[in-house]
């Protein structure tokens, strides 16, 4: 059974035992299972009938050249061919589908898990590699449970009841096959070794060979006006040919391995078959023996094969297995309490204090990204953030989201330590507007009310026309129900910002979180989206970190950090009179916009 290179150069795992994980997940189609077993015995069975059919009509039909022994020899062939094909339309639909049930569960707990876990794991676990586990391991997966190991056990069935028919057959030509047989498997273990290793290096190559190609391709501007592009092709051409000498490799010692699998069995065969017909010529057998011994050794050495390849499956299926076990195990270091405490259900603003916060990422434990950071945000006040990059402003916000938790000190949200609250209520409080507006694949207005589920249509467009994107989308083919594409890619940065903006003020937060949400727009769209952000932030705290000091420099209060400390905190006149870090920056930014 051929693989997918995807699926094929997966890294195998010879704990195979580790398939057992999949039963939980294979118990609510019992019933299809016993179904499947039982189709599985009536084919094997049918299948090694089909040599005695073989016999008979040959030694009855053939042989006493009788018109009515032949036709009862065809029945019996149609019939077991009828049986037979009922049996595994039976098998391949229940195990196949079982298999695409099974795996389709799996899919769904494990993201149903992985997307609970905390910002942090992804830090360290590649967002691409989770994917991949989730759509090419469960493949892997399916594929043992909907189809490698039925055929393993119908092999099986095959193998042995082949076995012990033909050794009732002739016990003289089952040693000559037998002797051969580990040959075989021999070869087929060496070299199939062998032909795995050369195709995991293919699969690399063309890995970089695609790796070249995106970046070539996803940055074409810069590639035609730096005059890149026959160098480039070079440079694909280069990868390409490397990875084609690998499958040349590959397919020369793939080819060598047929040929010599053949060579040994079809001389086996031969060999068999001379000292068979020797015995047919005597007398000491009959030629319907001979030829239903031949179809018993065919189909043993068809099993034998067939079992070796899926042995090789079920060990990537195994690796395969824990990759996702591995997922599934992972734990939240961010949990909701044993016993959530309520925050008021009253409509309004949050209040948020700080206490001597201190944090560490876990990935650099070495740096401290906040020192111990304390100051209150009275309820409907408008604070602004500012200071260099790398001062722990954006860090602030994934605390105060609660994506991580601090090292020491605490943050209440209106007088609650946010670790007592549960997750969703106390996200549900808060509105993000990130620098970089995040979109996902659908329409604008799918993208509006992503927060909000239970939007009415109304809403939507209440929202959309105060955050100007109707002004915007009026002019699209389908309005708020255009696509937006895959990240937004089809509307401009700044109609991305005013679809975040919009989404934040659809969510009628408590407490607004704005990291540099304007820095996207034009003069006029910045214009008419602060003028939505002062009407949202009326109603709501609001927190903005600022790069340009112009747009807070009305805020009612601006905190200075650097380098994770909260150094100072006033007015933009306060704090220009007494702080020469924002002194400073407040002079090269004005001086430029001068």
């Amino acid at each position: 059974m051929s693989q997918p290179d995807e699926l094929m150069d997966r890294e195998t795992s010879r704990k195979v035992s580790i398939l057992g994980s999949v039963l939980p997940f294979l118990k609510p189609y019992k019933m299809q299972i016993a179904g499947a077993f039982i189709a599985l015995v009536v084919t094997s069975m049918v299948t090694l009938m089909f040599g005695q059919g073989l016999r008979l009509l040959i030694d009855q039909g053939f042989s006493q050249d009788s018109t009515e022994l032949l036709g009862k020899a065809i029945l019996l062939f149609v019939g077991l061919t009828f049986v037979l094909a009922i049996g595994t339309f039976a098998r391949f639909y229940l195990v196949t589908s079982v298999g695409e049930r099974a795996a389709a569960d799996i899919r769904n707990q494990v993201f149903a898990h992985v997307v609970c876990l905390h910002p942090g794991f992804f830090d360290q676990n590649l967002a691409s590699e989770i994917q991949s586990r989730i759509t090419t391991d469960t493949t892997l997966v399916q594929t043992v449970i909907g189809s490698s190991a039925s055929l393993a056990l119908r092999n099986l069935f095959i193998l042995v009841g082949g076995i012990i028919l033909m050794l009732f057959s002739s016990l003289k030509l089952s040693l000559m096959v037998l002797i051969a047989a580990p040959v075989a498997i021999a070869s087929v273990l060496l070299f199939g070794r062998r032909v795995r290793g050369l195709s995991r290096d293919s699969q690399t190559g063309l890995a970089r060979v695609g790796t070249q190609v995106s970046e070539s391709l996803g940055n074409i501007k810069v590639v035609q006006a730096s005059g890149r592009e026959s160098l480039d092709s070079e440079r694909v051409a280069t990868k390409v040919e490397a990875a084609l000498d690998v499958a040349i490799k590959r397919v020369r010692v793939r080819a060598f391995l047929i040929a010599l699998v053949m060579l040994v069995v079809f001389g086996a065969f031969a060999l068999m078959l001379w000292v068979g017909g020797q015995d047919v010529l005597l007398g000491e057998t009959s030629a319907g023996e001979l030829a239903a011994f031949v179809f018993y050794a065919f189909m043993v050495a068809g099993s034998v094969g067939a079992i070796s390849e899926v042995l090789t499956e079920l060990q990537r299926a195994a690796g395969a297995m824990e990759r996702l076990l591995e997922l599934l195990v992972s734990e939240p270091e961010i949990r909701d309490p044993a016993s959530p405490k309520q925050l008021s259900v009253a409509a309004g603003s949050a209040r948020v204090d700080v206490e001597h916060l201190c944090f560490r990422y876990a990935t650099r434990p070495e740096s401290k990204v906040l020192r111990d950071v304390s100051f209150s945000v009275r309820a409907g006040e408008q604070v602004a953030i500012v200071g260099p990059s790398g001062a722990g402003k954006s860090t602030l916000f994934d605390l105060l989201l609660r994506f991580y938790d601090p090292t020491s000190g605490t943050i209440r949200l209106d007088g609650i330590d946010i670790r007592d609250l549960a997750l969703s209520e106390m996200r549900a409080r808060i509105a993000l507007v990130p620098q970089m507006p995040v979109l996902f694949t659908g329409s604008i207005a799918e993208n509006i009310a992503y927060a909000s589920p239970g939007a009415s249509e109304r809403d939507v467009r209440a929202a959309a026309d105060a955050a100007h994107v109707t002004a915007f989308a009026e002019d699209l083919p389908d309005g708020l129900d255009t696509e937006v594409g895959e990240g937004g890619t089809l509307l401009s940065g700044g109609q991305r910002q005013r679809v975040a903006v919009a989404r934040a003020m659809l969510k009628r937060p408590r407490l607004l979180l704005l990291d540099e949400a304007t820095s996207a727009l034009d003069a006029t769209s910045e214009f008419y989206v602060q003028q939505a952000l002062a009407e949202l932030t009326e109603s709501c705290t609001s927190m903005v970190i600022a790069h340009r000091l112009a747009t807070v420099r009305d805020a009612s209060r601006i905190m200075l950090f650097e380098a994770g400390e909260l150094l100072d905190a006033g007015s933009h006149m306060e704090l220009s009179r007494r702080s020469e870090l924002y002194a400073r920056l407040a002079r090269l930014q004005f001086r430029e916009a001068a």
